[in-house]
């Protein structure tokens, strides 16, 4: 029983060591307890520059509390932190998402522009061909559209009944001044030409003595019958349109070019023109004209190149590829094209800062071609601006609130209550 006691003793005394050694064990571990908030302290000494919601970034607040927008607190922005310095991207991000950058230089866009164009009849080079006076058409020579006619080829004989009278009383005159009366003669001579006869029609009359009721007309230049309005046995009135002859020794190319380009190309600017109808032949021509009209539609102007056509090798309808070579560019800023950003109402790039962050800048653009497009005002020489993956910079922009305040840099703060 002595036994028994001491052994109960012994265990109810290390019970009581174990609970004790337990006991200081966690008053210690209290103890240390403030140590990691004193290594903390520094950083909640900092002083936040403001609270900002982060799906809403733009808008800033003066004091900690409840997000309007979200079911959430509102976070603190410490120094550093968002700063207006760009976006802060790492080297491996980089490398995943695919960012390249390109150096803004200067140089000269590429003077060479290419263009599609129509064949068109030269309008310069058109004829009208008219009946003088009323009458009947007694014959054509022409009878076909597109016909190809030579210069005084006769086209079609009238009948004019008023060419009968004026010239009956001209030879009637001409036997009354035989007999001593003068002067009227040479007033039926202009009843002639008020009828509507050419110079050589009455010497005719004067030469043969004869009236002649019937007038040829020709073709007054080399051409082709571009339309035809007259046909055999119809009644035409003076001045109404018999034939309308197109010149073929030149012709027009109408070449659209963007709305961008139409500046630099003036006339007399040199033009090289392809069709598939003559497949290996270029043809050299100039630019006679830059319209002043816009399609609305496809946002192109259109430019006139004139070419000689000996043989009528080309023909109104056809399709030609045209190639302008402008004077000598000036030197300007440039960068690709696929680095803007073009918002509608405002056109961006991201450039590289020295921190290796992306800031957002306003640009203003001029001419582009080639991939290339000229920077009048936002960036300097040497600058670095993004040109792959700036879409995904530009959302992390949005995030971070960058662009807000790049485009809004005098907000004040708003206070939330």
């Amino acid at each position: 029983m002595k036994r028994a006691a001491i052994i109960s003793a012994s265990v109810a005394a290390a019970l009581a060591a174990v609970g004790a050694a337990y006991w200081a064990g966690l008053q210690h571990g209290q103890g240390a307890q403030p140590a990691p908030a004193q290594a903390s302290a520094p950083q909640d000494a900092r002083k936040p520059l403001y609270w900002h919601d982060p799906m809403v970034p733009g808008q800033r607040f003066d004091k900690p509390g409840k997000s309007p927008f979200m079911d959430m607190q509102l976070v603190p922005v410490y120094a550093g932190e968002g700063a207006a310095s760009g976006v802060a991207i790492d080297a491996r991000t980089r490398q995943n998402l695919g960012v390249r950058t390109a150096e803004v230089k200067e140089g000269q866009l590429a003077s060479a522009v290419d263009a599609v164009g129509t064949v068109a009849w030269d309008e310069s080079r058109m004829f009208l061909v008219q009946a003088r006076s009323a009458g009947i058409v007694e014959r054509l020579f022409v009878r076909t559209q597109f016909a190809q006619v030579r210069k005084g080829q006769p086209l079609a004989e009238l009948y004019v009944p008023d060419f009968v009278a004026a010239q009956e009383e001209y030879l009637a005159a001409r036997r009354l001044q035989a007999d001593g009366i003068s002067g009227i003669a040479d007033a039926a001579r202009q009843r002639m030409r008020l009828a509507g006869m050419t110079e050589e029609q009455i010497q005719s009359v004067e030469r043969s003595g004869k009236v002649n009721a019937r007038v040829t007309v020709t073709a007054p230049e080399s051409a082709v019958v571009a339309e035809l309005g007259a046909r055999e046995g119809m009644t035409a009135s003076a001045g109404a349109p018999l034939f309308k002859l197109n010149g073929t020794g030149s012709v027009w190319v109408h070449a659209e070019v963007a709305e961008s380009a139409g500046a630099a190309l003036q006339p007399g600017v040199k033009a090289q023109v392809r069709t598939a109808a003559m497949p290996g032949q270029t043809l050299e021509g100039r630019v006679s004209a830059v319209l002043p009209d816009i399609d609305p539609a496809t946002r192109t102007r259109k430019v006139r190149i004139e070419l000689s056509n000996p043989g009528m090798r080309l023909v109104p309808g056809m399709f030609a590829n045209v190639s302008f070579a402008p004077a000598a560019a000036r030197t300007m800023l440039l960068a690709p094209s696929e680095a803007v950003i073009r918002t509608g109402k405002r056109s961006v790039v991201f450039i590289e800062n020295d921190e290796g962050g992306f800031e957002p800048v306003d640009v203003e653009l001029g001419a582009e071609s080639g991939g290339q497009v000229e920077i009048r005002a936002g960036v300097k020489a040497g600058q670095r601006v993004v040109t792959s993956s700036q879409f995904l910079v530009d959302s992390e922009a949005s995030l971070r609130g960058v662009e807000a305040r790049m485009a809004a840099p005098a907000e004040g703060h708003g206070d939330h209550k």
